[in-house]
């Protein structure tokens, strides 16, 4: 749908200083977008970008003035300009329809705008909200819970008795529900632990391609409201999630643990189980946290294992000096 600058000026709620009338059908990068897309401003160092630009409309903080732009005016632009390709970009509504290949048990229940693509299987007592949308290949387990306008996308696995929220959008070969990795030594051998816990996913959740999150062993594996899980996340049984959290590619949180709200997990992180990480923590790339450790509300922590920020930069310089000391040492050892 084709939209106007003053259309996104009013549903942002910022001021707009140009042409109200300014068609903007899309959103781009300054050197790719066309006339009509819409580009944003962040950074007063790269107005030279925006400036030579075929774009005609552009956010950018209040104030802002470019020869042959219209400029809305936002206090933080990057958040603008996405919650504006949320509007701009509205997704292509597939028609309500079951694909002759899918096979759905006759005590399944959808919704009467409901989607199913090419041999997707949804079995027994499965419940499916208004407009969501089931891709090929899927697979939804004896008694699936999916909320209304629920996305999953091609070769997704719903084991029995997961439960999605409202909105929830699910990548590609994702996985949720498989069994925990819970054994028990004795006599010689392991014993499997019961994995007969729930997974609860709450409302605009979104779970990146290939991630894995096991069910609860005997109570239920949670994730909160708003949370964004990266591509290859796996999150163990009994795993509880706070809401808003963010949890960056390949990330490992094991049993037990549990993650506060407004967390930020960056790219490879590994939590131990029965760790506490309280609200608002940022965990840097990489950094591991030992089993049953407390990462404290609003700490920044980085490294294995994980400590304060300033203390790990400090060790990490003092570790880089290391050859130079140990040549030192050698030359007093001499004298």
């Amino acid at each position: 749908m084709i939209r106007t600058a003053g259309d996104l000026a009013q549903y942002l709620n910022i001021p707009l200083a140009g042409d109200p009338g300014i068609e903007i059908a899309g959103v781009a990068s300054p050197e790719r977008a066309a006339p009509a897309d819409l580009i944003y401003l962040a950074s007063p160092r790269r107005r030279g970008r925006v400036s030579s630009s075929a774009a005609r409309c552009v956010i950018a903080e209040a104030g802002t003035r470019i020869s042959g732009k219209t400029i809305l005016e936002a206090t933080d632009p990057k958040f603008a300009f996405a919650k504006a390709a949320g509007w701009i970009l509205e997704r292509t509504a597939l028609p309500p329809a079951i694909h002759p290949s899918a096979i759905v048990a006759p005590s399944a229940k959808l919704a009467k705008d409901v989607s199913v693509a090419a041999y997707a299987v949804i079995e027994d007592d499965v419940e499916i909200g208004s407009g969501t949308l089931v891709g090929a290949f899927c697979f939804l387990g004896r008694g699936v819970r999916l909320g209304s306008d629920c996305r999953l996308h091609p070769r997704v696995t719903l084991y029995a008795g997961v439960r999605l929220g409202t909105r929830v959008e699910v990548h590609s070969g994702a996985v949720i529900g498989a069994d925990g990795f819970g054994y028990v030594f004795g006599e010689g051998r392991h014993w499997k632990f019961p994995q007969i816990g729930e997974v609860e996913i709450g409302d605009d959740v979104e779970i990146g391609a290939n991630t894995t999150i096991d069910r609860g062993s005997l109570e239920t594996t949670r994730i909160g409201n708003g949370v964004k899980i990266d591509n290859l996340v796996q999150i163990a049984h009994n795993v509880t999630v706070g809401e808003h959290c963010v949890l960056a590619a390949q990330t490992g949180i094991s049993g037990s643990s549990s993650v506060g709200q407004r967390v930020i997990a960056g790219g490879q992180v590994g939590i131990g189980d029965h760790c506490h990480i309280e609200d608002s923590a940022i965990i840097g790339g990489q950094a591991g946290i030992l089993s049953g450790k407390t990462i404290r509300s609003g700490q920044v922590v980085w490294g294995t294992p994980a400590r304060p920020l300033d203390q790990f930069k400090r060790q990490y310089g003092q570790f880089a000096r290391l050859p130079e000391l140990a040549e030192r040492v050698r030359r007093l050892e001499k004298k």
